[in-house]
């Protein structure tokens, strides 16, 4: 029923639900979506229409129900006679709702100086499918990067906001036939299922159909053998094709509306051959009933519809299954947290050498705050969504529950669990002040928190966007199949029109069937599976070993390795420097209260070793503070500068020079007992003096030795380029078996040196963790950044190491080594049985029915040997 058909109400938002009854507002029952009628989350989502908020199951279904409201069809609700999720929407929907600043908010972030989105894509059948999609947005002005990922029904886009808005990235999408949506792992797996239960529907009736038909073609052919009266064959003719209608205009609808999208964008997919040839077989047979004469196939078209089915259904369960281990490394559920207060003087103080002071200065002005918590845990209107947490709130959280944000413990203790984030079971203790990651569990009691970061910025959130971009880039091995994939079915089309030509001088009657034949048994599905199955299962195969592949070329580069280069302090040791004693002629407190305010605000293990032995001592304030990459810190304490760091930095030399005089602060390091030193120097007199030296100790990883031999076992090189100037930093070499090691390298030694090796044609793969790492973790071929470490390395690299596991680098590279060659195999295996069924389809021995059987099959022997990926330990 139109709009049209109605008299206007220009009062009906004013009526409640009664009263609009007799406008027949069909309500849904209690507990579900009032747009599709699904059940509703714990926390539902709602949209204004007729002036009550109406809950929603989804973000989808919200924005779907404001698109129609801001239309002006809010009429829709009155004319539909079902509340379904597959009942049909108004022709007009208006995209420019997801422009609206709050929605965007929850799945648009910023990333590379523009906005990505992460979409659920529905219908994507194939490779060729997904290449339509890229192409399209690419092709629009401020679109700058776009993957598809068929595997996980999944797109990731990224464009300048500037030029282009998220409504024309998604009305694009939806004009090339698909269906896109802002992802949410909950509804995402709910359309999911729903397109699994249509295609289950679809080989039912397929099924169905085929059986029938077929036993109805079997009196036909031994009628025609041993004879049958005219009248009972067209009486047979016409019950097979009354039971194969359903079967072609609902079971084989997906392949027709897949090639008529591809088609009209003048591109061909798979589905083409297919549709041709389903199409062909269908109305040669409709003809030859209506006229009586020549043969029919509609059990021929029947069981190719079936078995096609048949194939998919079991290839999407299988992209499935391999979807699931990325969904199950970062579970969103809903979660609520208690919100007692907000503190944002006090997160600007935790940068501020005074943090664990402003801390209970704060707690001591909240009074009893056990009896607050107890009263407002009362409260379930205190209860706010986590997402909803923002920067400076103080939060309860109850034990048992998942850490929503990053943040400062401000309970007393607490003991977490961060196996989700390192893959490590045992539990940490925190005590007041310490840091909390996002995405970490509190095992024990419950905890007062103070949140100093986004939720969308928490580790957890930003190791999961980085897995999203690895599952949405395609490596070059992935896009070579595409490209032998459309350019495999433009020559099938062409050598169908050649086979049907020579059989039409032949034999008029073969000449179709063959063509047919040709057209199914050389369809590339297999060939378009081979790459993608196998890289979904290997990146979740990695993550599971700790290792997360964060680009989508990275399993391919890994499996090329020929040598791995390391930094040393955080990556072969744990970076964890212990400050073992303070040589000056200063009182120690006064020189480590000095070094540790020149040191507030750095991340290296040194830093954080010397403000932990400053803990409680008063730190002087420092001015004109300035980071040097790979030599130190400069300041100005009292009106006088400092420096402190590496000898050639803090002495002002071009390099450490042997002949130095050093006088008392000349390195021991073995009467200390030490593996590392820093020296504090001062400007007076017109020249640096140093006034004191600093020793620490930084123990090697356990599983670091281990993990050396197994790459040289593998026939790979080691080797250590770290920037720490000390002669001694070869010792660590040494002592884990690395013959090639370089010490006291700037930033830009260590990219030169991986581009020299580059240039002899080896393939580097670099781990680090530091911000001096970032530019060599981007030259490398393939690099991999500690977890934990420096945002700017996890982003610049390929891949990151969870928890330190230095024994998952061998794994990975094996695992990736093992991929590769089940990738050449799918691809062997693809392209030889293509070849081998061609000349028998060609010369009319495969009937098409058979042909369907055999593609089919070769599909799923390609996912059956990926699948082989996840049991590699």
């Amino acid at each position: 029923m139109n709009q049209s058909d109605h008299k206007p109400n220009p009062d009906l938002a004013n009526f409640g639900d009664d009263e609009l009854g007799e406008y027949s507002l069909i309500l849904p029952p209690a507990g579900c979506c009032f747009h599709c009628g699904e059940v509703l989350p714990k926390e539902p989502f709602f949209t204004m229409i007729f002036d009550k908020p109406r809950p929603m199951c989804c973000l989808g279904c919200q924005l779907a129900a404001q698109s129609i409201v801001e239309a002006g069809l809010s009429q829709y609700y009155l004319d539909r006679r079902e509340i379904s999720p597959t009942a049909s929407l108004p022709e007009a929907i208006n995209f420019d709702a997801y422009n609206h600043a709050d929605i965007k908010e929850q799945f648009v972030y910023a990333e590379n100086g523009g906005s990505t989105a992460e979409l659920s894509v529905t219908n994507l059948k194939c490779s060729a499918c997904t290449w339509l999609i890229e192409t399209r947005l690419r092709s629009l002005d401020g679109v700058r990067a776009c993957q598809v990922n068929l595997t996980q029904q999944r797109m990731r886009v990224n464009w300048d906001d500037g030029i282009l808005s998220i409504g024309e990235i998604l009305k694009t999408v939806h004009s090339v036939g698909y269906d896109a949506k802002p992802y949410r792992q909950d509804t995402h797996e709910a359309m999911l299922k729903r397109q699994n239960q249509q295609m289950l529907i679809r080989l039912g009736i397929a099924a169905l159909g085929a059986m029938q038909a077929m036993m109805f073609s079997i009196g036909m052919y031994f009628g025609a053998y041993s004879g049958i009266l005219v009248e009972h064959r067209d009486f047979l003719r016409y019950v097979s094709l009354f039971v194969s209608i359903p079967v072609f205009f609902y079971s084989g609808v997906p392949f027709f509306m897949s090639a008529y999208h591809a088609l009209r964008t003048r591109q061909i997919n798979m589905d083409v051959p297919v549709s041709i040839a389903l199409i062909l077989t269908f109305f040669a047979s409709l003809y030859a009933t209506i006229i009586g004469a020549g043969e029919t196939y509609f059990d021929s078209v029947s069981m190719f519809i079936f078995f096609l089915l048949a194939g998919r259904y079991i290839e999407h369960n299988a992209r499935l299954k391999a979807s699931n281990m990325a969904s199950d490394l970062v579970v969103i559920e809903p979660i609520l947290v208690t919100k007692l207060d907000e503190a944002s003087d006090l997160v600007q103080a935790l940068a501020t050498d005074q943090a664990q002071a402003a801390i209970e200065t704060w707690l001591a002005t909240k009074g009893d705050m056990d009896k607050r918590i107890s009263q407002i845990g009362q409260d379930d209107n205190a209860k706010i969504l986590a997402q909803s947490v923002k920067v400076g709130d103080v939060i309860w959280i109850e034990s048992g529950c998942q850490i929503v944000a990053d943040g400062v413990l401000l309970s007393k203790t607490a003991t977490v669990s961060q196996s989700l984030l390192t893959g490590e079971s045992d539990l940490i203790v925190k005590t007041r002040g310490e840091r909390l990651a996002g995405g970490s569990q509190n095992d024990s009691q419950p905890l007062l928190m103070l949140v100093t970061d986004d939720v969308d910025n928490s580790q957890i959130a930003l190791i999961d966007r980085l897995m999203n971009r690895a599952m949405s880039e395609k490596p070059q091995i992935a896009q070579d199949a595409d490209k032998m994939a459309r350019w495999f079915v433009a020559r099938v089309l062409l050598l169908s029109l050649l086979v049907f030509v020579v059989w039409y001088f032949i034999d008029k009657t073969q000449a179709l069937w063959a063509t047919v034949a040709v057209l199914v048994a050389t369809c590339p599905c297999a060939l378009s599976l081979a790459t993608p199955i196998a890289l979904t299962v290997a990146t979740n195969r990695l993550a599971s070993f700790g290792f997360l592949p964060t680009r989508g070329h990275t399993v391919q580069t890994l499996a090329k390795v020929s040598h791995v280069a390391f930094d040393k302090t955080g990556t072969l040791t744990l970076g964890q420097a212990n400050l073992l004693a303070v040589v000056s002629d200063y009182p120690d407190d006064d020189i480590l209260a000095l070094a540790a305010a020149l040191e507030i605000g750095s991340r290296h293990p040194v830093a954080q070793a010397i403000l932990t032995a400053a803990h409680g001592l008063h730190l002087p304030a420092v001015q004109e503070m300035s980071h040097h990459i790979a030599g130190g810190v400069e300041a100005v304490s009292q009106g006088v500068r400092y420096r402190i760091g590496h000898a050639s930095f803090v002495t002002d030399q071009a390099s450490s020079q042997p002949d130095f005089d050093y006088g008392r602060y000349q390195e021991n390091l073995e009467d200390y007992q030490a593996n590392m030193s820093v020296l504090l120097s001062a400007w007076q007199d017109g020249s640096w003096r140093l006034i004191a030296r600093f020793y620490f100790n930084d123990p090697i990883r356990t599983d670091a030795h281990q993990m050396i031999e197994q790459i040289k076992s593998s026939g790979m090189i080691p080797l250590m380029l770290t920037g720490d100037p000390n002669p001694n930093a070869l010792k660590v070499a040494k002592t884990l078996g690395i013959d090639q090691a370089y010490y006291g390298l700037t930033p830009e030694d260590k990219v030169s040196y991986i581009k020299q090796l580059q240039q002899d044609n080896h393939i580097v793969l670099m781990v680090g963790d530091g911000i001096n790492d970032a530019p060599v973790l981007a030259a490398a071929n393939v690099s991999t950044a500690i977890a934990g470490a420096a945002d700017l390395a996890q982003v610049s690299s390929d891949s990151v190491l969870l928890g330190g596991r230095l024994h998952s680098i061998p794994k990975a590279i094996h695992l990736s080594i093992k991929t590769q060659a089940i990738i050449r195999q799918n691809l062997k295996w693809a392209l030889v049985y293509n070849a081998l069924v061609l000349l028998p389809a060609a010369f009319g021995y495969v009937p098409p029915w058979l042909a369907a059987i055999g593609m089919s099959l070769s599909s799923l022997v390609v996912v059956s040997n990926a699948m082989r990926i996840k049991k590699t330990k």
